[in-house]
């Protein structure tokens, strides 16, 4: 039960950064080399398949301009 919960919040994170960044039309490699991390990680985190450590999602919000909870909101 405890790993469906977790896995469906990444995937609510995946989904907010990949609209953000498409907001900014920014591709993932775009988002990839601002933030400093692996292009295939940026996928897999927007897939909900990763789960990315704070400060990660931290630097993502930051590249993305963006207040850090937003990329929790469902």
């Amino acid at each position: 039960m405890a790993k469906r919960v977790i896995d469906g919040r990444c995937k609510i994170i995946g989904q907010n950064i990949k609209r953000y960044r498409e907001e900014k039309g920014w591709t993932q490699e775009g988002l990839a080399e601002k933030a400093n991390i692996h292009v295939s990680y940026v996928g897999q985190i927007e897939r909900g398949l990763r789960y990315p450590s704070l400060k990660v999602l931290f630097r993502i919000a930051d590249v993305l301009m963006i207040e850090a909870e937003k990329i929790f909101k469902a």
